[in-house]
Formats: C-alpha cells, structure tokens, sequence
C-alpha cells in the first residue's frame, strides 16, 4: 500500500514553506513517526515524521524547493522491503547506508546544531543530548566545546614535554598568524589584514522577519514612550519566595511573570493598547494572548501564552521556560507562534540598556524591558541607590493616543514597585 507524505496544514498567514534536508532517501526503510525531512516556514522550521512505516520508494521535492499546504512530498510503500523497492531517480546521489553510531547520531541533528558540529569536527555519538527524545541541541554542543576545552587548559599548565616528543605526538599545523603584543587570539578568527568575504543564504525566517520589520514602520504610526522602575520591591520579593515557589510548582520564578501580569492589568485598563486596525475598523480583544520575544539559533522567534489573564504566575513561568526549551531545539510548532494581542521583549538579558522595540503587526503595542542596573535617585528627598529599569512602550499613534500610552506605561510601574497591587488588582 502506497502512502503519501504531505506538508501539513499550514496556517492562513504562512503561504508556504521551504524543503531544508531529507532525513531518507529513496529505498530507505523508516519507521513510523520517524522524521523524514525539515520544512522551514516564515514562522517556525516543522519536522515531519513518516505517516507509516515502510519503504521511501519516491522523493517528489528536493532540498531548497518551495511547498504549499497538503502538498505530497514523497511516498512510502507500507508494504514493501528495501531490498525489494526500486530506487526513485533523483538529481543527488544516494548516499551509502550509515555505518556507524556517530553517523547515525549525526543523521538525527537540525541543520544548525549539524554546522557547529562540523565546524569543529566533533562526534556528535559522544555529545550528551538533553533535547526532546535525546536530541542534541546547540546549547549541548557549546557545553561539549566548552568541558573539552578544560583539559587542555590543564595540560597546558602542567610542565611541557621534550620539543622533540610533542613534535611526534602532535598531529602537523600550520605556523600561527602573527598576533600583535596584547592582542587575544581567537580560535577561527581571521588573521589579521585579511579582507575576505562571503555570502550566504538568507533564511525564510530571517527573511520574514526583515519584512515585517519593514512593513510595520511603513504601515503604522510608531512612537515610543518611556518610564523607569524601581525594581527593589520585586527582587526583595523574588528573593524572599523563590525556593519556595520552586519547590511549590517545579519552576523558577523570574521577573518575566510579574511583568506579563502587570501589563494585562494595563491592557485590561487600556483596551486600545490590546486592539488591533483591520480594515477601517478597529478589533478589541477581551482576552490577553500575549508574545514572549526568544533567541533561537535561527533569528528571534515570538510564542504566544494565550489568556494569561486567566494563568498564575506557575503558568506563566511554566510556558515561558517550555517555549524557551522548544526555541533551542527547533521544536515550536506553527500553533505556538500564531495570533497574539501583546508583545514583551526582554532586552536586558543580552544588556541593552535603553531601546525602542518594534510593533509585531497587526499588533499595535509592544513593551521593552531592559537591564536592572543601579543607580542613584532620590527618594523621600534623599539620593539613595536602587536597582533601576528602563521601559519602553512603542506602540500604533493611529488608534492609541499618548495620553493612554503613557498611563499605560505608568500601570505597569506601579504594579511592579508595588506587587501588592497585582493580588489586589488596584
């Protein structure tokens, strides 16, 4: 029986999605639920494991194609036996049958964690995976690089052998650039007065994002204001409670929580800042679906926590830390990163002291947060030092006057100086 591998049902604002890497090729004997290939959306980068088990008797898209929605891919015969199936002819060649662990572990990496292990020649089969099912994930492989590295720091600082026997033992290099007196040498920089280039594909995710970036400065009236807040309350608070918070719910309490629940007070306050303009109307949500901006290794992503009106601060850390894990490993799934009413961008995790997000469209406001930094400010009358926070609102001047913005910006101070008022909803 012949069974078709097809791209999923793609969300109406994703129109199609481009073929990354078979995972099998033609004559290839899979098992069901196993992953055949990755599908790069503007979105999200989908897995899509095999329907049934079998035999991969026919490739019908190739790496780098593009793919619409319910489109066939490729078929399995369910009934077949590699040795009996015929091979589908295709433009690339097909590889020899994998013939060891580390050709096995390496065929399981995402095309991201795949460049960094070949960059340094590592065997994946000895890399410790703590992604989904054992997958190795780039945060693995850094900490590999990085436990490998210890010894031979140790090494170094131990007596050097004979010229003669390091000689013998180490394998032949080429002399070193050489680096000017106080200069750090970076493994894999370029040496010095070299200007080479190189150009490379832009992903459809990179790509989308440029996009909307543009499109929201060309289509919305963005303005930024901005406010400052103390944040000793909550970190007294936060220090106070969070073994117990952790023991309690099996997750640690950050700053992020208190945030979202502030700004869905504000939101609640301040409808507009939570609407959006379609057409010549304007859309108010009664419910709060808001974007927690995340690294990947492929560009910044946006997840949705959906009616944290409703979650408790467990939730809310809860979901934070699984899009996170799901960030790293290229596991969020096109659900996961559509709709939303709100976005909150953390730039102080990376240091940013001061900064005026972008609107995510068709959204119409985005709050900033950034570094906790000391400083001095008076309070009672006296200079005293606290650990303060810039924020930003910028948000869509066309439905949201700055009368409302900027008392929306103020809710949210007050609610986090004062955590009491988010429990009393004052």
């Amino acid at each position: 029986m012949t069974v078709d591998v097809k791209v999923p049902v793609l969300a109406e604002s994703i129109p199609d999605a481009t073929l990354l890497e078979w995972r099998k090729q033609p004559g290839d004997t899979v098992d069901k639920d196993e992953i055949l290939i990755e599908l790069e959306t503007d979105k999200v980068v989908l897995e899509i494991p095999a329907p049934e088990a079998g035999v991969l008797t026919e490739v019908l898209k190739q790496n780098g194609d593009t793919v619409l929605s319910q489109e066939v891919l490729a078929r399995i015969d369910s009934a077949g036996s590699a040795a009996a199936t015929s091979l589908s002819l295709v433009p690339e060649p097909v590889p020899a049958p994998v013939a060891s662990a580390a050709a096995a572990s390496h065929e399981r990496l995402s095309p991201a964690v795949r460049r960094l292990v070949d960059e340094h020649a590592l065997d994946s089969s000895r890399i410790p995976g703590t992604g989904r099912d054992g997958r190795i994930t780039k945060a693995d492989v850094l900490a590999h690089l990085e436990a490998s590295a210890k010894p031979a720091a140790t090494a170094t600082a131990s007596p050097p052998a004979p010229a003669e026997s390091a000689r013998a033992s180490a394998p032949a290099a080429p002399a070193p650039a050489l680096v000017p007196a106080g200069a750090e040498s970076v493994p894999g920089a370029p040496a010095p007065g070299r200007r080479d280039e190189r150009r490379e594909p832009m992903s459809r995710l990179r790509r989308r994002i440029a996009e909307r970036l543009v499109e929201a400065q060309h289509t919305a009236a963005i303005l930024t204001t901005f406010n400052e807040i103390n944040m000793q309350p909550v970190i007294a608070l936060r220090r106070r409670h969070k073994d117990g918070f952790e023991s309690r719910h099996g997750v640690r309490l950050g700053f992020m929580s208190f945030f979202a629940k502030a700004a869905v007070q504000a939101l609640q306050r301040f409808p507009a800042v939570n609407a959006r303009i379609e057409d010549a109307g304007i859309v108010y949500h009664d419910y709060c679906d808001i974007g927690v901006a995340v690294g990947s290794p492929r560009g910044l992503v946006v997840p949705i926590l959906r009616n944290v009106e409703a979650m408790s601060f467990a939730e809310i850390e809860a979901g934070i830390a699984e899009f996170g894990a799901k960030a790293r490993d290229g596991t969020l799934s096109i659900d996961d990163m559509s709709g939303g009413t709100f976005t909150i961008s953390n730039g102080g995790v990376f240091g940013s002291l001061l900064s005026t997000p972008i609107l995510n469209p068709p959204q119409s406001g985005i709050l900033g947060m950034h570094k906790t930094e000391e400083r001095p400010v008076v309070v009672n009358g006296e200079v005293v030092v606290r650990p303060m926070m810039y924020v930003a609102l910028s948000y869509d001047h066309r439905i949201i006057d700055g009368r409302e913005a900027v008392q929306f910006l103020v809710c949210v101070k007050e609610a986090i100086e004062d955590p009491a008022r988010l429990l009393l909803d004052v």
